[in-house]
């Protein structure tokens, strides 16, 4: 089965449906739903022909594949739910909450169109892949759970009073999801607090780039902030670019805090608008094939650039700054990334349901493999507990001067813009 590339898809974001932040860019369809749901018994060995072709892993997760088809097979499905739950089971065996099953309803929430637009909540979580427990990777900027507070790492303890303690993600993600207008309360631990942050579900147009002119004493410097990677996220960038390069501006800071990830080519193609030449990303599959993307000689600019990165910037933000850092193409800021270094292949089976499998791992041009380590920023700038509740009481706070990790940004950039004005002009 050929992967399509551009369907392609990041750990992190993969498991975040509770607001459906992916397309369905590279989904194949199959024309046999009416046989499927007349046979549940053949959607289970879909599944697993699907997982035995692609999955990531040889081994299986050391489990006996030909052992487990033989197992599932042997047994009678009176209708589609037994055959669902049955498929769950078995992905359970290779332990990777990447690699997940969706039925229709939840297959069809997951898709979202090229505009955009979401239901939900605002937040992408995963399944810690140790505790069981479901954790936030980031809110979505400017959704209710971002204007509510929540944070990357917060540890969701209970949905609407109900323990989250041995639910699937995919339980979770349904029961945070909701008609707009209606509210959900979750309870989650953060450090040693545990706090209620009560939520009102709403539809969500999301533009996931936003940029400025900022005038600075050394001249005036481009910022720019990209929530995540989705469909539209390489158009709006390139339009930021060009629009600030109009304005004359002396270098760049691209914020890429508490973005979560998304699509893997939106990364690529938003890292060739900064990089002249040099690997963008590799991708590895279990035959150990090395898929490498480079630059093409289309960069927007070249002027200096500073990246902001913190805990929530995972999956495809780690790409696209793990290839700046290692081409020396610019200076990361922050704290340490989120570390999500899988790739998933969103698939649409027969009757209407879909699979996530894990297909590829990635590594940074260096040849680092950053999953569950994450990327460490050349300069370290640490958010206190009251500058945080401070950026959060005001969102249009974030990348002007009184965000310190912005400011620590800006420092390290002029730094940059000086240099460069001492090597034009010795």
């Amino acid at each position: 089965m050929a992967i399509a590339k551009r369907g392609l898809i990041l750990g992190a974001t993969a498991a975040a449906v509770a607001t459906v932040t992916l397309t369905g860019a590279g989904i194949h369809l199959s024309q046999s739903k009416a046989f499927f749901q007349s046979s549940p018994k053949e959607l289970v060995d879909e599944v697993w022909q699907l997982i035995d072709r692609n999955y990531v892993d040889a081994t299986f997760n050391q489990t006996d594949w030909q052992a487990v088809r033989a197992d599932y097979l042997g047994r009678n499905y009176t209708d589609q739910r037994q055959a669902y739950g049955a498929i769950r089971e078995m992905l359970k065996k290779l332990q990777d909450p990447y690699t997940r099953f969706m039925d229709p309803q939840e297959f069809a929430n997951m898709q979202v169109d090229t505009s955009g637009e979401l239901t939900g909540v605002g937040i992408q979580i995963t399944q810690d892949e140790k505790t069981k427990e479901i954790v936030v990777v980031a809110p979505i900027e400017g959704t209710p759970a971002f204007d509510a507070g929540m944070r990357p790492k917060d540890v969701i303890l209970k949905i609407d009073g109900q323990s989250t303690a041995g639910m699937e993600l995919n339980e979770a993600v349904n029961k945070i999801r909701g008609k707009a207008g209606s509210q959900v309360t979750l309870s989650v631990r953060r450090g040693d607090q545990q706090l209620d942050v009560p939520l009102t579900r709403s539809r969500i147009e999301i533009h996931p780039v936003r940029y400025s002119r900022h005038t600075e004493p050394d001249g005036p410097v481009g910022y720019i902030r990209l929530t995540q990677f989705s469909a539209n996220s390489a158009a709006e960038m390139g339009q930021a670019i060009k629009a600030l390069e109009a304005q004359n501006v002396t270098g760049y800071i691209l914020d890429l805090r508490s973005n979560p990830g998304g699509l893997l080519y939106s990364s690529i193609d938003i890292a060739r608008m900064w990089l002249s030449d040099g690997t963008i990303v590799s991708t590895v599959n279990r035959q150990g094939v090395v898929d490498a993307e480079t630059a093409n000689h289309r960069a927007l600019t070249k002027k200096p650039l500073v990246v902001l990165v913190d805990g929530g910037s995972a999956s495809a933000s780690e790409i696209l700054s793990g290839a700046l850092q290692d081409n020396h193409r610019a200076v990361l800021v922050g704290t340490r990334t989120f570390g999500k270094g899988l790739v998933q292949s969103v698939r649409s089976l027969a009757d209407g349901s879909g699979l996530a499998v894990t297909v590829a791992k990635y590594l940074t041009p260096s040849g680092r493999d950053i999953n569950k380590h994450g990327i460490d920023p050349d300069i370290q700038a640490e958010l206190t507990e009251q500058q945080r509740e401070f950026l959060a009481a005001d969102r249009e706070r974030i990348g002007t001067s009184v965000d310190p990790q912005y400011a620590k940004a800006l420092t390290a950039l002029q730094s940059q813009v000086r240099e460069a004005r001492t090597t034009r002009h010795p």
